[in-house]
């Protein structure tokens, strides 16, 4: 079972693996990952005999310098626990399959790894490779999103730690949606999103919002809003469902109104639509938090138009799923490893910590996964930072309405959702909104695809 889940994992990691800029690629964890066929290595320089050497695998190279950083503030208030951090950063696709033929083999592995959200599932079956870490994530626990640590979880135990919380937002070009006559503070349920879409295209020509084709983001939060999931509590396939079927219908209904529109590429993080928000054809985004940065390095021609707020909800009453994290990265430790237990220990300051959290924030641009951080205003409101800058408003302001409502899927966690998301991506959501085909045909076609697919 593992061998084809992998396979399929191959699949849907083409599928979701974006150019991010002349030297990278990113995957659906929101992250610049690394391009090309050759791994780059960092190591670091500890003085001092009793120094503990940790091997750590990555795709995502801006993570060497943040590690290797935190790791020296580890080293400085850990004197009797130095470690030397040797990081290798390879291709994505490379590292995952490195990763399961060491793990399989038992001979190769890593200390520390980490692993895609997409790619998470498939090293949750069969014999588990990866350490617990629910007693080291324990002391930081009550301040972390559980959303986020519910995704690198199986059976109440706990395996990766989180990078961001990829809270879905709105991002409102707020110098358009004036200019049409819009408030985008007004907009609090989708069919008020609905409606200031068709008033901003019949003032403007121009298109609202896009209709995903190559990605789910704005569906994976409608579908949880309405409390459906691409598998049901069993773990049984449950694509043709009530809930995703409304979802896709709604959906269809805004693009007919000729205000909403499949953008270049087929979704807003794409090197093809960033200039149609960077030129005004589209004037807003659904999307998770991380895409702050794809603004500031690829829009640069909207800085100080755009808005970030809460994203529309089916009901203005239900708070409970008001939306969900997107994309993810989980750092894992290799069970097997001689220092596993100080490995933990230390990722989970690195990655949890809230010194930590608020160099995700300073030197990524991600939402934070410690919440403490999310109340400092020497960090949210600090005019030198280029987020800050860069937006309208505070980011931080809208993370804080959403504090207590950030929910998940369950196919997030579960092994069949890499073909799930391949099928959807590629195959159901073409169908439907370039194609023209009927919601529930399509959804009833690639649930039967993926039920003839799960059997093999």
């Amino acid at each position: 079972m593992k061998r084809r889940v992998l396979g399929a994992l191959a699949c849907a990691a083409m599928a979701v693996i974006l150019a991010a800029g002349c030297s990278s690629t990113k995957s659906s964890s929101g992250e610049a990952g690394s391009k090309g066929a050759s791994a780059g290595k960092k190591s670091m320089e500890v003085a001092g005999n009793d120094v503990t050497t940790l091997n750590v695998w990555t795709f995502i190279e801006l993570h060497q310098d943040f590690y290797v950083n935190m790791a020296e503030k580890w080293n400085e208030a850990h004197p009797d626990k130095k470690v030397k951090l040797v990081l290798s950063n390879m291709p994505y696709d490379d590292m995952h399959n490195k990763l399961s033929l060491a793990l399989e083999s038992g001979e190769g592995a890593p200390d520390i790894v980490d692993i895609e959200l997409g790619k998470f599932p498939a090293f949750m079956v069969g014999n588990i490779g990866l350490m617990e870490l629910n007693d080291v994530i324990e002391p930081y626990r009550n301040n972390i999103v559980q959303s986020r640590l519910d995704i690198y979880s199986k059976d109440g135990k706990e395996y990766g730690l989180p990078t961001h919380v990829g809270t879905t937002v709105a991002f409102y070009n707020e110098k358009l949606l004036k200019d049409a006559g819009i408030n985008y503070q007004d907009i609090k349920t989708w069919d008020q999103f609905k409606e200031a879409g068709v008033k901003y295209h019949e003032a403007t020509g121009k298109y609202f919002s896009c209709v995903e084709t190559s990605a789910s983001w704005m569906i994976n939060l409608m579908l949880a809003q309405k409390g459906g999931d691409y598998v049901d509590e069993n773990g049984n396939l449950n694509l043709n469902s009530k809930e995703l079927t409304e979802v896709l219908e709604y959906i269809k209904g805004m693009q007919e109104t000729g205000a909403f529109a499949t953008v270049p590429g087929g979704q807003p993080d794409n090197e093809e639509a960033y200039p149609s928000y960077n030129t005004g054809e589209y004037a807003v985004q659904i999307m998770p938090f991380w895409q702050t940065s794809r603004f500031v390095n690829y829009m640069k021609d909207l800085k100080k138009q755009v808005a970030i707020s809460t994203v529309p909800v089916w009901d203005e009453n239900d708070k409970e799923t008001a939306t969900i994290g997107g994309g993810g990265t989980g750092t894992a430790i290799v069970k097997s490893g001689k220092n596993a237990k100080l490995a933990a220990e230390v990722m989970a300051y690195i990655k949890l910590s809230e010194d930590s959290n608020r160099e995700v924030w300073n030197v990524l641009g991600f939402d934070p996964v410690n919440t403490a951080v999310w109340t400092d205003k020497t960090l949210t409101q600090n005019q030198d930072n280029q987020f800050i800058q860069y937006f309208t408003n505070y980011p931080f302001d809208t993370l804080l309405k959403t504090k207590d409502s950030i929910g998940l899927l369950r196919a997030y966690t579960d092994e069949k959702y890499p073909s799930i998301n391949n099928e959807l991506c590629n195959v159901t959501l073409n169908s439907i909104f370039e194609d023209g085909m009927d919601v529930k045909e399509a959804l009833d076609s690639s649930q039967e695809t993926l039920k003839n697919e799960f059997k093999k």
